[in-house]
């Protein structure tokens, strides 16, 4: 194994993995010679989501060509939808992954959504939706992983929270306690699977360029009932952070394939901010 194949014989399993922030992940994975598993919502699903949910639901293409992109890295890669809301849908993505590689190494939760309500007026349906998708799909998964990480004595649990899992902000009550349910969920995981190898760390990313940050834009400005352009939206926001910039994808994921190192098992039960030194 030399130092750039690190992980090579390792297997991934990446939700949220044909765009953002779980795309840039998969590949740093696939770099680092891991077999890498890819699912996310996809737009033939987009029915499954509410009307006012924020959920980025990639062309049925980006699976493939992100599967491609990995796979150019000479692993293999498998590249199917996934609903995280729906136990048979991750019941079924995880029975492809121990058919296709083995039991996974390495787990990253990038799915996430949002929406944006006021608490007087909440509608259930969506507090419902933001809590089965940033929280207990993550348990989903996590719970299908654990046991063969915890018999085989390595794992790696990486869950992609948010700032907005330390910081209140209006508008934002069910991604907010979503996301801080998130890193409760974290250490617990963390302190399950301490003595037996397996790490469980949360990144708290701040404004990333991503698809779902645009249509995320997209609602603020309705919201607001600004006569703008979503760039001259996020040109906005961007002039009012520390570094004047939206972070990118593949700097969250190079946070995540550090967590990944043998060099970084004393990380564990952690929640990492990555936010250029703004709080939200």
């Amino acid at each position: 194994m030399t130092q750039k194949r690190w992980l090579e014989g390792r297997t991934a399993w990446v939700t949220g993995g044909a765009s953002g922030m779980g795309r840039a992940t998969a590949l740093r994975l696939a770099e680092a010679g891991a077999h890498v598993a890819i699912g996310s919502l996809v737009s033939s699903q987009r029915s499954v989501a509410l009307p006012e949910q924020n959920v980025h639901t990639p062309a049925e293409n980006a699976l493939e060509e992100t599967a491609e992109a990995i796979r150019a890295h000479g692993v293999r890669a498998l590249a199917l939808p996934l609903d995280v809301v729906s136990q048979a849908s991750v019941d079924t993505f995880h029975a492809e992954i121990l058919r296709s590689f083995g039991p996974v190494d390495i787990l990253v939760n990038a799915a996430g959504s949002s929406a944006r309500k006021l608490i007087r007026d909440h509608p259930d349906d969506i507090w419902h939706r933001m809590i089965e998708t940033n929280l207990t799909g993550a348990f989903r998964t996590i719970r299908l992983s654990l046991p063969s990480m915890v018999e085989r004595g390595f794992g790696r649990i990486i869950n992609i929270a948010s700032t907005a899992a330390n910081v209140g902000y209006v508008r934002h009550s069910a991604y907010c306690a979503s996301k801080a349910g998130l890193l409760g969920l974290t250490r617990c995981v963390a302190l399950e699977g301490a003595p037996h190898g397996v790490t469980c760390n949360a990144i708290n990313p701040g404004w990333v360029a991503t698809d779902s940050n645009y249509s995320a834009c997209e609602q603020e400005i309705a919201i607001a009932g600004l006569d703008i352009s979503v760039e001259e939206y996020r040109d906005r926001i961007a002039s009012g952070l520390p570094q004047k910039r939206f972070l990118h994808p593949d700097e969250v994921a190079g946070l995540a394939i550090f967590l990944c190192r043998d060099g970084a098992a004393g990380l564990n039960a952690q929640d990492i901010t990555i936010a250029m030194g703004s709080l939200w």
